[in-house]
């Protein structure tokens, strides 16, 4: 434990020196570091994905920075610092686990989250579903406005009832397609998306890491595919579909 202290303590001394000495890093501000937080936690993303642990542990690390950056500019506004932060976050986590350290006794995982929403409602909150970050990405947006439903037990009751809601959703998409309302058709088309979501969350699989793997293999297919053209001396682009769908089902093979 000394040891981990000692290098935290470490990157606070290395964090006030920059702030100081570095012009770059005198220069910053929230509004400055808030993209390259993104941008970092979607690498940590990423990693995470690719599960390459080594790749995790330099992504975590920089996201620390940030945390101690920000924690930085909040102490010379003197608004918060380092201390106020941890604190703060001890707290809540004590506050939110009375099953830890409290007398309330808990059976199951639901039970703890359920338990977490209701806390979270106790301490002021109007609605369980605050606290989804509104510029999150659509997709990660829907599993966790739906989570924070499922924890006030507004939820389906087993997977074949999404399913079938899934289906209807998608006759509806195809009712709107026949009808050629585009507003209505990106409303349905939506509701599918959410449905669908829905149904990959009782399955228990994240969606959001399902579809960029399915990504990362169509676009390792896709390269394989145009290094075939080449390789024939062509362009995809004056290649018929038809030609095209045979080099594809190879590269299928190269990439399950």
């Amino acid at each position: 434990m000394l040891q981990k202290l000692a290098a935290f303590e470490r990157l606070l001394y290395i964090m006030n020196d920059l702030r100081e000495k570095c012009p770059w890093d005198r220069k910053q501000t929230f509004e400055s570091l808030r993209p390259l937080t993104i941008e970092e936690t979607y690498e940590l993303a990423d990693a995470i994905t690719e599960n390459n642990l080594r790749d995790i542990k330099e992504e975590l690390g920089d996201l620390l920075l940030h945390i101690v950056f920000y924690a930085k500019i909040g102490e010379e506004q003197r608004a918060f610092d380092i201390e106020s932060i941890i604190t703060t976050l001890c707290e809540k986590l004590i506050r939110r686990h009375p099953h830890i350290y409290g007398n309330v006794q808990v059976e199951s995982e639901e039970e703890v989250k359920r338990n977490w929403e209701q806390l979270k409602l106790a301490e002021g909150k109007k609605s369980a579903l605050e606290g989804v970050p509104v510029s999150l990405p659509a997709l990660i947006k829907a599993v966790q406005i739906q989570g924070k439903a499922r924890k006030v037990g507004f939820d389906w009751e087993a997977p074949h009832q999404v399913w079938d809601k899934v289906k209807e959703e998608i006759q509806e998409l195809e009712e709107a397609v026949q009808s050629g309302n585009k507003t209505e058709q990106t409303k349905e088309f939506g509701d599918v998306l959410f449905a669908l979501v829905n149904y990959a969350r009782f399955l228990d699989i994240d969606p959001e890491n399902a579809l960029e793997k399915t990504n990362k293999k169509f676009r390792s297919r896709f390269m394989l595919m145009e290094e075939a053209a080449n390789e024939m001396g062509k362009q995809l682009s004056s290649m018929t579909l038809a030609e095209m769908d045979v080099i594809w089902n190879e590269t299928k093979k190269q990439v399950p």
